[in-house]
């Protein structure tokens, strides 16, 4: 049923979008039909599979460093109330500036190639797992950490054994944000400034109203951009293993 539902939801959607075209009769360089869409996949599959490959490798590498610098900087927030104070600010107005502001900047200093791709994933991805991962840590009972320090329990092993497995449930929340949102910072940076990519690629086939091409590329990236949190998902189930989901409500 897991796979029957989704399946269900894919075809149901080209149905509504081949009817949406026959009936509406609307342009193909406005919105082009299915089939059309699959035509130009099959006619260019190994340039889009080319440019793919260069988007999730700037996608997987934000993740990877935005995540561990994420880690990293709540760890310090813990440890250190005073750092903290000077920190939150940071990542606060890390947040309040748009991604679309800083895309041409970090292409300016990093170049077109995939440095300035990265840095702009790592941005969007660092704020989720930073806040979701120091208020996982902040939220450990206090009940716990009392028994742990009755036990002599030192600084280091309760925060290894006892803090972070706590925070473990919400870092995987904002981890999982994180996936969702990294491919947003890749394709902008595409966008301002590439010579490879599916962000690339779009704009290029849009300039040429090549529509059929760029719906092909974007329905790529989609693919990409689910397939990628559900893997996610997934190992975080498998690492988190004694936290299972709960339904609110059952049918």
């Amino acid at each position: 049923m897991k796979i029957v539902r989704p399946l269900l939801l894919v075809v149901s959607f080209l149905i509504c979008w081949h009817l949406l075209v026959q009936l509406t009769k609307v342009p193909h360089y406005i919105l082009p039909g299915p089939v059309a869409v699959y035509l130009a996949f099959i006619q260019n599959w190994s340039v889009l599979l080319g440019h793919m490959g260069v988007t999730l490798t700037e996608i997987v590498l934000g993740l990877l460093l935005g995540t561990i610098l994420g880690c990293l900087c709540a760890l310090t927030m813990i440890l250190s109330p005073l750092l903290k104070r000077w920190l939150l600010p940071v990542l606060v107005m890390s947040q309040a500036i748009p991604v679309f502001a800083l895309a041409p900047i970090l292409v300016l200093w990093l170049g077109y190639g995939i440095a300035s791709k990265v840095a702009m994933a790592v941005l969007i991805i660092f704020f989720p797992v930073t806040s979701s991962f120091y208020h996982g840590m902040q939220r450990t009972e206090t009940d716990l950490l009392e028994l742990a320090r009755i036990m002599g329990g030192g600084h280091a092993s309760i925060l290894r054994f006892i803090v972070i497995p706590n925070a473990l449930p919400a870092f995987g929340g904002g981890l999982r944000v994180a996936a969702a949102v990294a491919p947003i910072g890749a394709i902008i940076g595409e966008w301002v400034g590439a010579s490879k990519g599916l962000g690339f690629y779009m704009l290029h086939a849009n300039a040429r109203m090549q529509v059929d091409r760029m719906f092909a590329a974007l329905i790529l990236l989609a693919v990409v951009s689910v397939g990628l949190y559900y893997l996610v998902d997934f190992l975080l189930l498998k690492i988190i293993y004694w936290e299972k989901p709960r339904e609110l409500y059952h049918e």
